[in-house]
């Protein structure tokens, strides 16, 4: 698919408008500009700021650079070195230091980083580097500074997105002085990894930066017919280069590339009598084989050009263009038939995908002060381009063990329509921060965004959506080490990039997320503790399966709930991260949806209302803490804590699930656990090893649910890495 050329023009003129041009970087780097430096501004070091523990100290998740602590909404910030101390390498296993999230399993297809956060998706609020990220991949850490999760509804920020929050992947950059590191790790399951960070300084204020990856492993599961195993084989590299770094014109340009080669590994099924997984064959059972795949290839470009008018004021623009292709062949499992070597037993799900974005986005912003007050001034543009094709693939072999299936990568079925679409999206935004007296504070800001769009569906070809969405909050800093805040803040959705069209015209999603909230930094800000509590509702909440003919499945859910987060060092050798979330999470009114053939307008079944929600557990805990003893030793370890998850369809109008021969409501539930891991590692100065154990009590336990009900997917075993290290 191609892009149309239409829209670069007025993306040429609005870089043209931000002045970034050749000339003023070239200018930059020479003796006879340095003067035009402004000197506030310019960075004397010649090495990269020591980098956070596990506290975070800067984010832009607010469109900013600043601290957390100054957020009036709760942020959850996954530093770089929590993650390499966990031996983390996808986003997946990142993010289960996030309280109050948990994972899906290939939700109506959507093979990928699937996660719930706050009990909503979060498959349209993916981030990098505050672009959208929506695509369906997995993606890798190799290259991440930090992630930042904003939770609660971001729209006002971020655009279009759901109640639960926004999570904000934040790249590695160049950096002045020369810096690096290789790691090499090998472990059980057949795992092993490499990766590489290198900095180069080329000038006083140009420098490239390289990070590349390649990781391996082998599921505990197997195929007893085949003797196959699930796995993964994943490469990537991303290269940038910085030019004018840390003056008051900075110029970033960088490439990321991965690849994916995986043999995917859908789970297994429930049983219906039971409502839990199924005990007929055993959880090592892995109903695909070597011939199932999922292929993929990520290309992102980004471009972008910071001009500091002062030290309080600061022009900041984003060019992107992205390309996302995938296919995959999975199977699902069988509650009745064990698993063959010919792939016969059990279902196929298949997909091709190509989906491409161009995305300009400029923010402004500014401190200043005006009739006595203190102002901190946000305001931006942003357009996005969105090129999206879904199909399945053409089976080449037949359903019997004369002529098993045969699916190819990237061969498009012959039969049926693809989903496609292509759209538009506009939007500009403003907010203000003013401490209207001293330290009392309120934000104030909005958004519209516009979205035109065509669509291959053939009830509803078009769409011409627009919608306003709000922020609010009032904060109280009772000391630079205390805010306590009240905030409000809502996000919509426009139902169909993500969605699929209604048959029937109905209301948009529409969410309201209220919170209260106190953070507190502790120990000379080494220590960073915070509350929340929240209320979120929800309206007309979508399906996530684009070829679904009920695309509602709510009319109204909410989900009130509770956190604690603490993250930081309580002293010079001890470190923790720790989050605890309690939601109360309900269906409060019953979807509604039209016929496909005749529009008529059906309920679903008022049983379902009061129920507890998807794969919202009531409670999530989890714990990292390490400490560093004499002679270069440090030990740690954690767990990780969810209660029971549901897994069912609220929109349907039969009977609600229950128990055979019951009448009370009883859905397919995965079961609580809790999972321990351990570390103990030797540091010096130029080198390190380090040994993780994962799930060091072996259980038996399924991290990923598909929230419809069909199956749910086991979490790996026991397993031991060793990784060494190498700095330069």
């Amino acid at each position: 698919m191609l892009l149309p050329q239409k829209p670069l023009l007025p993306l040429g003129a609005a870089l043209m408008a931000s002045g970034l041009s050749i000339s003023a970087f070239a200018a930059e780097g020479s003796e006879s500009s340095k003067a035009a430096v402004l000197p506030t501004i310019k960075v004397e070091a010649n090495a990269e700021v020591e980098k956070d523990g596990y506290r975070a100290t800067t984010t832009r998740v607010g469109k900013t650079l600043q601290d957390p602590h100054d957020i009036p909404q709760a942020v959850t910030t996954v530093t770089n070195q929590l993650m390499e101390d966990q031996q983390v390498s996808s986003l997946k296993d990142a993010l289960r230091n996030v309280a109050g999230l948990t994972f899906n399993a290939a939700e109506g297809g959507r093979a990928g980083d699937n996660m719930m956060l706050r009990g909503f998706y979060t498959f349209g609020d993916m981030y990098l580097d505050g672009i959208r990220d929506t695509a369906q991949y997995n993606r890798e850490t190799f290259n991440l500074e930090q992630i930042d999760v904003l939770r609660g509804a971001g729209a006002m920020l971020f655009g279009r997105g759901q109640a639960g929050g926004v999570i904000n992947q934040v790249s590695k950059v160049p950096h002045l002085g020369d810096k690096g590191k290789i790691t090499g790790s090998v472990g059980m399951y057949g795992y092993y990894e490499m990766t590489g960070d290198f900095n180069k300084q080329i000038t006083d204020t140009i420098a490239i930066r390289f990070n590349g990856m390649k990781r391996a492993e082998d599921g505990w599961r197997k195929n007893p017919a085949a003797n196959d195993r699930p796995g993964l084989d994943r490469d990537g590299f991303a290269i940038s280069a910085g030019i004018g770094l840390n003056t008051a014109n900075e110029f970033i340009l960088s490439h990321i590339r991965t690849t994916v080669n995986d043999k995917p590994d859908i789970g297994v099924s429930f049983d219906p009598a039971t409502r839990k997984p199924q005990e007929r064959f055993p959880a090592k059972y892995y109903w695909g084989t070597n011939n199932n795949f999922d292929k993929g290839t990520t290309n992102i470009t980004t471009a972008s050009f910071t001009h500091r008018f002062s030290p309080r004021s600061e022009w900041r623009t984003q060019l992107r263009y992205a390309d996302y292709e995938r296919s995959y062949w999975a199977k699902t499992p069988n509650l009745n038939n064990p698993p063959s070597a010919l792939a016969v037993t059990g279902g196929n799900i298949t997909r091709v995908m190509d989906y491409e974005t161009l995305t300009i986005q400029s923010d402004y912003n500014q401190r200043f002060k005006l009739l006595g007050m203190n102002h901190e001034f946000l305001a931006g543009a942003e357009y996005l381009y969105e090129d999206s094709f879904r199909h399945s693939l053409q089976n080449f072999g037949g359903t019997t063990n004369a002529t098993p299936p045969l699916f190819r990568p990237y061969k498009t079925n012959q039969a049926g329509n693809p989903v496609e679409f292509d759209s538009h999206s506009y939007a500009f935004y403003a907010q203000d921060t003013i401490e209207f007296i001293p330290k009392w504070k309120v934000t104030l800001g909005g958004r519209r965004d516009q979205m035109k769009a065509k669509y291959s569906s053939l009830t509803s070809p078009k769409l011409n959506y627009g919608e306003w969405s709000l922020r609010g909050a009032l904060s109280y800093h009772f000391s630079d080490q205390s805010h306590f805040y009240i905030a409000y803040s809502d996000s919509f959705s426009p139902t169909a990039d993500l969605y699929q069209l209604t048959v029937a015209p109905l209301p948009p999603e529409r969410s309201q997320v209220k919170e209260i909230g106190a953070k507190w930094l502790l120990f000379d800000g080494d220590l960073a503790l915070r509350a929340a509590l929240y209320r979120a509702d929800k309206q007309w909440e979508r399906n996530t399966d684009l070829e679904s003919t009920a695309s509602v499945l709510t009319r109204k859910r909410r989900t009130d709930g509770i956190e604690l987060e603490l993250a930081g060092r309580i002293t010079s050798n001890w470190e923790v991260f720790s989050g605890l979330a309690l939601m109360d999470s309900e269906i409060r009114k019953v979807a509604i949806n039209a016929n496909p053939a005749t529009g008529i307008l059906t309920s679903a079944n008022p049983g379902y209302e009061g129920q507890r929600s998807r794969n919202t557990p009531p409670f999530t805990f989890n714990l990292w803490t390490t400490y560093k003893l004499p002679y270069g030793w440090k030990v740690g370890g954690g767990v990780e804590v969810k209660g029971k998850r549901y897994g069912y369809n609220p929109s349907g109008t039969g009977p609600i699930p229950t128990l055979p021969s019951e009448t009370e409501f009883h859905p397919n539930t995965a079961p609580a656990f809790m999972r321990w891991d351990a570390m103990v590692a030797y540091e010096q100065p130029k080198w390190a090893v380090r040994l993780n154990v994962q799930n060091v009590f072996n259980k038996l336990y399924y991290d990923s649910i598909y929230d419809n009900g069909g199956f749910l997917t086991p979490a790996m075993r026991r397993r031991a890495i060793m990784t060494a290290e190498y700095r330069f």
